[in-house]
């Protein structure tokens, strides 16, 4: 019991301090469990701990993760994305894993072998892809659509490559009819010795069985069980449909995560879709931590030592043939611009599920030890060089692209107007549409190619560039404008914008749009005139609205919405002139001292029932 305390804690307190460190740096928290498991490797040796046994446990986490990609898979997402989920998506897994295979067959490699090199390698990481996507504001872009596309489609093609992996088992392998049931040569199946149509009719009823108890047997089971209110309750029902989906699996010599995904897909359309994701998303997170940080306890870095130029080598050559094939498919597809690029920079490395293949591989006697330990560095180095990667297509690779985009199309802008929009994402639209109503037609720019192609197709007259840029400004009328609406959700780029106008062209009135409290005082100190917070308004209503569904009428509601904003508006004045860009809102006293003081005030007047008309007045009207 003590020997499990300890080893529980190592892994724990490992990743707790490792994933901060790396998100601080930018490197995601896949990286940071793995580097974690890394540092931990002498301690886990000097208490006796074997990683390997962590390892089998931790897998679970995989499992849990290919039922919750199941449960993302709505036949709606996959109709919309079915052009470049299929096409784009297939097209990537099948090219990478046949040139990789080739090359390796190439090589002197045994096929069987390259083919199983060829899968772990054509897969990319969706932890860092996806968290760098949405960190940058990229992720709803072409590149980032086409991105989340062709990493979908390899979540999915995972399930077949686990199931096709048994049997690329090297020639003379034992115990492979037990490792198909579990991964790790586990031995004989309860009917591994019945006949060969016997077990191939245990088979289709333990599909079968899925099939028919997802679509029919567990939403009753889950409505009935809802009723009891018992949070702890449901969830124990999600662990025990997961669990007793991997035991039937295992038992019939099937991949758990073949059954346990085919569930999720199953129970995409139910309504307890979401609770079944809140609930099961911490503990698949924590499980799959725990896996990527015995993977990295696992790594042999003293093979990284004696063999650093073949396996840097090999990495620098996967990430190089990998790009190469996705900026063929970016042509074929017709991506331009800096879309292309972005895709092509996204998923040049491997990714998360290689660790999985490469361990499934292993138990299954696909891959050898040496030739196991050499991939998983591979995958480890080229997920590791992605910030790398995205900082080269961020500050070298976008710009110029953007640059040569910019110049062809500022000498386009050929009118003026009183108001320049600058960004045209769905706050810059409401803002355009009204104008346009009202009968003025606002100068639009917008930095997302994309975008505005879609645009366009709508008649909106939209011109792409860097606001910042003079040139463009210019052109544009800054100097003759009478109102700049600053539409961007890049907080440093509308600040720098704001500063840029105000400090040029002072008589311009500028209205920013803010993300937060902070970026409103950020706007401010810039120079602009108003800055909107773009969750407010939104917000205000959905309270307004929620005082009158309890019962409130619609007018007091209204004046109680109307102090509100009053208040807010006069408290982020105040709070303003105590706001310092230097400090920290948490560290600075008088920010602190002041906001407190705000909060009372509030509570004293919305506890004075605001605008109510006194009962005299009521008995007079």
């Amino acid at each position: 019991m003590n020997d499990l305390l300890i080893q529980a804690a190592i892994y724990l307190g490992a990743g707790v301090l490792a994933v901060p460190i790396a998100h601080r740096l930018g490197l995601g928290s896949v990286l940071g469990y793995l580097l974690a498991g890394v540092a931990i490797a002498p301690l886990l040796d000097w208490v006796g701990s074997n990683p390997e046994n962590v390892q089998h446990f931790a897998e679970f986490g995989v499992v849990m993760m290919l039922f919750l990609v199941g449960l993302e898979l709505q036949p709606r997402l996959l109709w919309e994305l079915r052009l470049r989920l299929f096409g784009l998506g297939g097209l990537q897994v099948v090219t990478t894993m046949t040139i990789v295979a080739l090359l390796c067959i190439l090589a002197g490699i045994e096929w069987r072998l390259s083919i199983a090199l060829g899968m772990i390698f054509a897969l990319s990481s969706t932890a860092i892809v996806l968290q760098t996507l949405g960190e940058k504001g990229w992720l709803r872009t072409e590149g980032g659509q086409s991105s989340f596309s062709v990493l979908l489609f390899q979540d999915i093609a995972v399930i077949p490559m686990l199931a096709f992996l048994p049997f690329l088992a090297l020639p003379g392998a034992e115990g492979v009819a037990g490792a198909v049931a579990d991964g790790h040569g586990a031995g004989d199946t309860p009917i591994s010795h019945l006949p060969a149509w016997a077990q191939g009719l245990a088979t289709l009823a333990a599909v079968a069985i899925i099939i028919v108890g997802g679509r029919y047997l567990t939403r009753p089971a889950f409505r009935i069980i809802a009723r009891t209110g018992l949070h702890e309750l449901f969830f124990a029902a999600a662990l025990l449909l997961i669990i007793g989906i991997a035991v039937l699996m295992s038992l019939v010599g099937l991949s758990p995560a073949l059954g346990t995904f085919l569930a999720g897909v199953l129970l995409a359309e139910s309504e307890y879709r979401h609770e079944l994701v809140s609930d099961l998303e911490p503990f698949k997170g924590l499980l799959l931590g725990v896996f990527f940080v015995t993977v990295g306890a696992n790594m042999n870095f003293a093979l990284l030592s004696s063999e650093a130029t073949l396996v840097i080598g090999l990495t620098i050559g996967l990430i190089a043939l990998k790009g190469l094939i996705l900026l063929a498919l970016a042509v074929l597809f017709r991506m331009k611009g800096r879309a292309r690029w972005l895709f092509t920079f996204a998923l040049a490395q491997s990714g998360e599920f290689g660790f999985v293949l490469l361990a499934y591989g292993t138990g299954v006697h696909v891959l050898p030890d040496r030739v196991a330990d050499i991939a998983a560095l591979v995958v480890a180095l080229s997920m590791m060089a992605t910030p790398l990667i995205m900082t080269l297509f961020e500050r070298v690779v976008s710009p110029r692209v953007a640059r040569r985009t910019t110049e062809r199309m500022e000498d386009e802008i050929e009118e003026e107007a009183p108001v320049i929009i600058a960004g045209m994402g769905r706050f810059g639209q409401i803002v355009h549409r009204l104008l346009v109503m009202d009968g003025i037609k606002p100068i639009v720019l917008d930095n997302s190619a994309e975008h505005i192609d879609g645009l366009r197709k709508f008649g909106i007259q939209v011109y792409y560039g860097n606001a910042l840029r003079p040139g463009l400004l210019e052109a544009a009328g800054i100097a003759r404008a009478k109102l700049l609406v600053v539409c961007t959700d890049n907080r440093e780029r509308a600040v720098e914008l704001v500063h840029h106008v105000k400090s040029r062209y002072p008589h311009v009135h500028v209205i920013a749009r803010a993300s937060s409290r902070e970026h409103v005082y950020q706007l401010r100190a810039a120079g602009a005139d108003s800055a909107i917070r773009e969750m407010f308004g939104s917000s205000l209503e959905a309270a307004t609205q929620s005082l009158e569904v309890l019962g409130q009428p619609r007018e007091r509601a209204e004046r109680k919405a109307a102090a509100f904003a009053k208040h807010d508006e006069e408290s982020l004045q105040q709070l303003f002139e105590v706001w310092d860009s230097e400090i920290d809102v948490f560290d600075n006293e008088a920010y602190i001292e002041k906001a407190r003081s705000r909060v009372m005030s509030l509570e004293e007047i919305m506890a004075e029932d605001v605008g109510e008309p006194s009962p005299e007045d009521a008995d007079r009207d």
